[in-house]
């Protein structure tokens, strides 16, 4: 039996997996914010509860246009349930605020647009109290077919557009943390993720947010076999020896850190693009030893100011998310993860 006598990082979980891939009118409808804080808060394993919730700023969990009132106001309910803010997702995508890095003048002024929105929102929460660390999340917006048409272009354009986002952020007193994963074009491998991160070249304020599900399948070359570390049948050797050569090259960038597992396939559902798919902490089919993983990945984290790690569980279906067990074996496998490699303030 652990002591739990490590405070950091503290132990999130997020919100969006109540929106992404899920549609209003089919079997798998939104879950409101409001009961995603109560899951969360509900959760408790060997006096271990949730730390807080990281969030994303769109309908019908939040406007991007919210007034500060309202948005004190959620602040005040996410307070009330013991639990802080830390990591946001700023509504870059099409369809939300934001669009394509890499589009025209006009979707990356969106693009912008949607990262300054989520910098006001973050300021009244830092303002509230509710938030005192984490970052804002982006991605690129755009597809990994669409960014392959002129890859070198590409990959300029959206370093352009990021760091038009990163001086907005930086004016706020904001980092920015791309997330690796094999839907956004020009971070569809970690060799093209590495290469954006360089030419953005703001270390300061534009990092990586890696999530141990997205990179597992950067291992295996999804959407980019030339980047491909691990073939069909590999070793455990082999999957370790890859494994440190892909967090070599992210840990330094890293400033956002999602647990999560993965059973090496990809999954989609409503208008969401396949990528990793997240599997349930304990899935019998996980290919992720999850406390040795994140090892690689929180080495060094308090020198990046991490404070906090998140669960992402995107596209579960409905009924798991409904079920208070999946965030007590959640919480138990998160608990393990800072006890193995937390630490005291």
């Amino acid at each position: 039996m652990s002591d739990h006598s490590k405070s950091f990082p503290k132990l999130h979980n997020a919100m969006w997996p109540g929106l992404v891939g899920k549609e209003e009118g089919t079997d798998h409808p939104p879950i409101s914010l409001e009961r995603m804080v109560e899951l969360t808060a509900g959760a408790e394993v060997d006096d271990i509860k949730y730390d807080g919730v990281d969030y994303f700023l769109f309908h019908p969990h939040t406007d991007p246009d919210a007034s500060d009132d309202d948005l004190k106001a959620i602040a005040d309910s996410i307070a009330a349930n013991h639990l802080a803010v830390g990591s946001l997702v700023a509504p870059v995508w099409p369809g939300t605020v934001g669009d394509s890095a890499m589009g025209d003048e006009e979707a990356r002024k969106k693009f912008v647009l949607a990262v300054e929105k989520a910098c006001r929102i973050a300021k009244v929460f830092n303002e509230h109290g509710v938030r005192k660390y984490g970052v804002i999340r982006i991605d690129s917006a755009a597809s990994p077919e669409a960014w392959a048409e002129d890859p070198e272009a590409s990959t300029k354009m959206i370093a352009a557009t990021f760091r038009e986002a990163a001086k907005v952020a930086a004016d706020h007193g904001e980092r920015l943390a791309a997330e690796g994963e094999i839907c956004w074009g020009g971070m569809h491998s970690w060799k093209d993720m590495v290469d954006l991160l360089e030419a953005v070249d703001m270390p300061e304020t534009v990092g990586f947010q890696a999530d141990l599900a997205h990179t597992y399948l950067y291992l295996l070359g999804y959407n980019a076999e030339q980047h491909a570390l691990l073939k069909d049948g590999y070793t455990e050797d082999e999957f370790w020896a890859a494994y440190e050569k892909m967090t070599d090259a992210l840990r330094p960038w890293t400033i956002d850190f999602h647990v999560a597992q993965n059973d090496g396939s990809v999954h989609g559902t409503g208008s969401h693009d396949k990528t990793g798919r997240h599997c349930p902490a304990d899935d019998p089919n996980g290919k992720l030893d999850i406390v040795k993983c994140s090892a690689y990945w929180l080495k060094d984290a308090q020198q990046r100011g991490i404070q906090h790690i998140c669960w992402d569980g995107c596209m579960f279906p409905n009924e798991m998310l409904e079920t208070p067990s999946t965030w007590n074996t959640i919480l138990d496998v998160m608990s393990q993860v800072r006890d193995a490699h937390g630490w005291d303030a």
